[in-house]
């Protein structure tokens, strides 16, 4: 019998504990947050308390779910690993289908295996929106290498406006600053894309 623990079980484990569904915004914004399961079993009482909908005795659940899990061996999960701006864009295609513009950030380690994906806004990209401190906030705290940011263009067409060559050229600045390197930003259109970086804007 296999003594691990993956992740339907650990979703589920979640939602019992707390008395909520596996669906619901609180468990589906736990696993949007600490997307594997060594981050979740990592993760702290006040950080819980960050997460709208989590108060002081649901994150003592969640905290308790948490050390019962521990007791079970976690597997190694496979991490996708970015060697080009093609295998960000298959990673990140998904959002093609927005009707929104969503600001995504990708955090990796020393492999290029992604850590984390991150959506750190909605809406109209603007250079005085897209602050580096909400960028670099989740790659510091997650130990990150480098990253790789990304945002769709709902109407399909991926090239690079004003605004979006501001802003990969003040987030590359920043990493340069932060020991964090900013590797690509890609804009991601109906089924083809645009390396920032390619287009020597990184």
């Amino acid at each position: 019998m296999n003594n691990s623990i993956d992740k339907i079980t650990f979703r589920n484990l979640l939602a019992t504990t707390t008395r909520e569904k596996e669906d619901s915004y609180v468990v589906s914004e736990l696993f949007s947050r600490y997307p594997s399961i060594q981050e979740l079993l990592a993760v702290t009482e006040d950080e819980l308390l960050q997460i709208k909908g989590i108060g002081k005795v649901k994150a003592k659940q969640i905290i308790a779910a948490l050390q019962l899990a521990r007791m079970n061996p976690c597997p190694v999960e496979q991490r996708f690993t970015i060697r080009s701006p093609q295998d960000a864009y298959d990673y990140l295609k998904d959002m093609q289908y927005l009707n929104q513009e969503h600001f995504v950030v990708l955090g990796l380690n020393t492999k290029n295996q992604i850590v984390f994906r991150e959506t750190v806004f909605v809406g109209s990209l603007n250079a005085s929106i897209v602050l580096p401190r909400e960028v670099f906030n989740h790659l510091v705290r997650r130990s990150c290498a480098s990253a790789i940011v990304a945002h769709n263009h709902p109407s399909g067409d991926v090239s690079p406006s004003m605004e979006d060559i501001n802003v990969t050229k003040r987030l590359g600045e920043a990493g340069k600053m932060m020991g964090i390197e900013i590797l690509d930003h890609i804009i991601v259109g109906h089924e083809k894309y645009t390396s920032l970086k390619e287009k020597g804007y990184l």
